[in-house]
């Protein structure tokens, strides 16, 4: 379970960073940068995981309760972004947005995985399965996801073909169903195989 050792290594401010939504073939990619406060109440501190091993209510239920007693910044890039470069400098896109909309800048930036996003405003540091070790990181990660997941089904609302608003754009078999039966949008990500097979086009 994820705690706060690695925080408890430097002074001052420090924020975790997580992003979601390397995968989908469709939408967004989000990060979210957010500074715990040390005294989190012992609920938190213990639901707080890798935002993949929670439920979607236990995922809200937190994303809740971080909220209402931590500091955030969600940044995102969009699709167009996604294309332009690659999905990774753009998931770093995301993360150096969310660290510039934190009410406060972090002395250090705890960011999950092995890559430190060029351009970060504060020092950087990767760790990998962070939002397995690090409460900061897994919080962002939780943050990450459930805001992803309400753009995804906000999105359903105009593409229902797609079931977005269950599998928030990945290429399940109700997301292939409805490429077929309404085509690519422009929410689809023309880049990614699927997407690109589909319009007859080359991958990058």
């Amino acid at each position: 379970m994820p705690d706060f050792r690695i925080e408890k290594e430097y002074r001052g401010v420090v924020a975790g960073i997580d992003e979601v939504g390397r995968g989908p073939w469709a939408g967004p990619v989000i990060a979210a940068a957010v500074i715990l406060p040390r005294n989190i109440c012992r609920e938190l501190m213990d639901g707080l995981d890798d935002s993949k091993k929670l439920s979607r209510a236990q995922r809200e239920a937190l994303h809740t309760m971080v909220s209402r007693r931590a500091d955030i910044g969600i940044g995102c890039a969009s699709v167009a972004e996604i294309e332009q470069n690659n999905i990774l400098i753009a998931s770093h896109i995301a993360m150096v947005r969310a660290v510039t909309r934190l009410p406060k800048m972090p002395n250090i930036a705890l960011i999950d995985g092995k890559h430190i996003p060029e351009n970060l405003p504060c020092t950087g540091r990767a760790v990998i399965r962070g939002d397995s070790l690090s409460l900061s990181i897994a919080a962002a990660s939780i943050v990450a996801k459930v805001t992803r997941d309400r753009i995804m089904a906000s999105l359903a609302l105009r593409y229902p073909a797609f079931g977005w608003e269950r599998n928030s754009g990945y290429g399940t078999r109700e997301h292939q169903n409805g490429l077929s039966l309404a085509g690519v949008t422009r929410h689809h990500r023309r880049t990614y195989a699927p997407i690109a097979k589909i319009l007859g086009l080359h991958h990058k």
